[in-house]
């Protein structure tokens, strides 16, 4: 792969690890500010946890409109933005609503990146190393999870009782770095071609992207032959011939949140006070959830353009299963807590090898050109609106009830997302955009 093709989507790719270190950053500040505030477990759990999420499902569903008529390069430069804004002002809140307000907009950054991100990807790469770039994505998404377990770690007691500003106020950083990188990265040459008409300098783009003109050549030649056959097409991304997709999409990002995978993240800590760790041991547990994550993360994405999707779906499937189940006995019974951090951590390397490497390179694959960016929108948003309704209702739930139940409730759900892999899900693995679209709509 040609050094500007990695380059651009390394760059695009760091919005994960803004999206990742945001989503469990709040995990260390949770306690202190649940302290400090003495909220209610409702309001708590409403705006203080979830109120990110509900960005995240607003900025998903509405990331359609930037990415396709600004574009993907000049919508992952105001990506970088929102963050940068969120970090500084959730830090310095002075009051539980202007910590919520920021952190909407802290939400809105990892809604819109969860979209354009792995669309530009997408479309910059070639059938044989989308899988390979895209992952790219998810392992700045983990090592963005691993680096705000660390830093809270280690911002623990630094400013007193405020310590949780830092653990917060801290993302300012990557967040500045991300958004001079992008300013690198060229546009996207499936977007100059379907909204600009310009395929002068997609062909440019695509050549300094292979670096061989005859393989720039074939890939215009299709994306221009995909233009031609769309380009009267005024249907939306719900019509009847999409319906295909837009089932597969829902599916994989309904049961991704039903695995119960940000309710263990957001909650680590709490969840290990439960399982028998000291409030300061939970903190350091929580960092060998982001190394697990991040090790298997990389046999994601080693696996996933060899393998392909659909094996690692299985993979994970079973992983979710036996792992969940396991957490669950491992409750109900009162059994060690190394015995169920190893069953945590199993159950995090599954999500690592599966759904975590699969889920954002899969529903970029599976809508044709001319309506990726809404289909992206569609499935990252059925993501982030259970998400949030799973965080919504995480704190009750953890509090309310033993905490093997909630892993029961996941486990079963995770039964039906092997049915699913196995009996509708498709392979995509070492074909074109536009091969799959002739497979998946006409």
């Amino acid at each position: 792969m040609k050094g500007k093709l990695i380059f651009a989507a390394l760059a695009a790719s760091l919005s994960g690890f803004l999206f990742g270190f945001d989503t469990v950053v709040i995990s260390g500040a949770n306690l202190p500010i649940k302290e400090l505030w003495n909220t209610s477990e409702w309001f708590h759990g409403t705006f203080i946890m979830s109120m990110a999420l509900w960005g995240t499902v607003v900025g998903a569903l509405l990331a359609g409109f930037p990415t396709d008529r600004l574009g993907r390069r000049s919508t992952l430069i105001w990506i970088g933005v929102l963050y940068f804004v969120s970090a500084v002002g959730s830090g310095l809140a002075p009051d539980p609503y202007t910590f919520s307000l920021f952190r909407f907009i802290g939400g809105l950054g990892v809604g819109i990146s969860s979209i354009a991100a792995p669309t530009y990807i997408s479309e910059i790469s070639s059938a044989s190393n989308r899988g390979r770039l895209g992952a790219l994505y998810q392992f700045n998404l983990v090592l963005g999870i691993l680096v705000a377990f660390i830093s809270n770690y280690l911002l623990q007691g630094v400013g007193g009782e405020n310590d949780w500003r830092w653990m917060l106020g801290i993302e300012a950083l990557p967040a500045l770095f991300y958004t001079i990188m992008v300013f690198g990265v060229p546009r996207s040459p499936r977007w100059l071609v379907l909204y600009k008409n310009n395929t002068t300098e997609a062909f440019e783009i695509l050549k300094g992207l292979t670096g061989s003109e005859e393989r720039a050549q074939s890939m215009l030649k299709d994306i221009e032959e995909d233009h031609q056959r769309t380009a009267h097409d005024t249907s939306s991304v719900f019509s009847a011939k999409y319906k295909r997709p837009l089932i597969l999409a829902f599916l994989i990002a309904f049961f991704n949140q039903l695995s119960g995978i940000n309710f263990i993240l957001y909650y680590a800590p709490e969840i290990l006070v439960k399982a028998g760790f000291g409030a300061s041991d939970s903190l350091l547990s929580s960092i060998s959830i982001g190394v697990i994550n991040l090790i298997f993360t990389f046999v994601g994405m080693s696996l996933i353009d060899r393998a392909g999707r659909k094996q690692l779906m299985y993979i994970g499937s079973v992983g979710y299963i036996i792992s969940l189940f396991m957490v669950a006995y491992g409750f109900y019974t009162d059994s060690s807590a190394i015995f169920k951090l190893v069953f945590i951590l199993t159950f995090i390397a599954s999500h690592a090898i599966g759904q975590g490497a699969v889920i954002w390179i899969f529903i970029s694959e599976i809508f044709p050109n001319r309506v990726r960016a809404y289909g992206q929108a569609w499935g990252s948003g059925t993501h982030w609106v259970f998400a949030a309704l799973i965080t919504l209702f995480g704190s009750v739930l953890i509090n309310s009830f033993a905490p093997w139940v909630a892993f029961v409730f996941f486990g079963c759900f995770m039964v039906l997302q092997l049915l699913y892999t196995h009996f509708m899900m498709p392979e995509t693995r070492g074909k074109s955009l536009e091969k799959l679209e002739e497979e998946l709509v006409n």
